[in-house]
């Protein structure tokens, strides 16, 4: 019997070629590629600045870091998602506020936020499930009007486009963070990034990336070339020259990967066409997916089994699902030739 995973990366003979050429070289950490990954995220993106780090939640823990986040203040988020969205804000002392989402798309609803917004409301992480986008320029009128930041959790949601633009290009946003594990768009195996157009967040977000050494050449005359200081508390969130490397290979791609996506949804959609027990999301006008994952709701009721036995016999068929998210009654999720199972409660 064929098992059926949850997903699989796709490894081309360019990704082990540079990779392999990265193992052959002077450096494995700290050298040219992840400079060179940056930029290539930046010129897909449209950011002006981008930080590559080891992973997606060390992402959105220094986008707290960088916005000072601390007791006391609050942010707004969606319970529909990944753990991290929310427990980066815990990691520096913050409050999660969780808004409720659009039931068509199952993201987070602008009207819903504004219910959250108090007068210790410092931020919003609006989360791009599926790879779907929020509607950003109604969460960033809410923002400004309240004086707040807007970091995008973008980690299923690099190659997809809102109003046009590229994920990332953070026009409604402080920040967007992308995230890189296997299951995602592209991968580096683990690793993520943060976009901004800030200057000043970037060099903040580069210094909490690594220990928060600062080098300033304006003290070398006095010190010598060696010369750096830490005046900040920062961590170990660098990405290696390995990752890096797999990244700069994968991105070329990945606007193959959205295309061979977006087939695979479309005979999906087909073939659950005429069924009455199956349903899916809503895709907006104003969003252009890469699709990370695909979700299907389930009429149980109709289709005649619980969760459980439904969970259970797919399973035993090779279709090793996953429980998710709990927040609807259920969807059931479809990446690439695997399967995911969420169920919502």
């Amino acid at each position: 019997m064929k098992i059926y995973g949850y997903g699989k990366q796709s490894v081309s003979a360019d990704d082990i070629k540079i990779v392999t050429d990265v193992l052959n070289s002077d450096f494995l950490s700290q050298g040219p590629k992840v400079g060179e990954f940056e930029e290539a995220l930046c010129a897909y993106t449209g950011a002006k600045y981008c930080i590559a780090v080891s992973s997606a939640t060390a992402a959105l823990h220094i986008a707290m870091a960088t916005f000072d986040i601390s007791d006391g203040d609050e942010v707004i988020t969606t319970s529909n998602t990944f753990a991290a969205s929310a427990n980066c804000v815990r990691y520096v002392g913050g409050t999660v506020k969780f808004a409720d989402i659009d039931f068509e798309t199952a993201n987070i609803n602008p009207d819903e936020i504004k219910k959250q917004i108090t007068n210790r409301t410092k931020a919003i992480i609006p989360v791009h499930f599926a790879g779907q986008s929020c509607d950003m320029e109604a969460i960033h009128d809410i923002a400004k009007e309240k004086g707040l930041y807007v970091i995008e959790d973008a980690a299923h949601a690099i190659g997809s486009n809102y109003k046009g633009m590229k994920i990332g290009s953070c026009k409604y946003s402080d920040m967007a963070i992308f995230s890189f594990h296997p299951v995602k768009n592209i991968t580096t195996g683990e690793g993520g990034a943060i976009m901004t157009n800030s200057k000043d967040l970037h060099k903040k977000l580069l210094l909490l990336r690594a220990h928060g050494i600062e080098r300033d050449s304006e003290l070398y005359d006095a010190h010598g070339k060696w010369y750096y200081e830490i005046n900040s508390l920062g961590f170990n969130y660098r990405i290696t020259e390995i990752q890096a490397a797999l990244g700069i290979s994968q991105l070329k791609r990945i606007e193959d990967f959205k295309a061979k996506r977006k087939h695979i949804i479309s005979l999906y959609k087909k073939i659950f066409a005429n069924d009455t027990r199956i349903s899916f999301l809503k895709e907006r006008d104003f969003s252009d997916m890469c699709f990370h994952i695909c979700p299907i709701l389930i009429d149980f009721e109709n289709l005649g089994i619980d969760k459980k036995k439904f969970f259970n016999d797919l399973f035993d068929a090779g279709l090793r699902l996953q429980v998710h998210i709990y927040r609807f009654t259920c969807i059931l999720i479809i990446e690439g030739l695997g399967f995911h199972l969420v169920t919502i409660q």
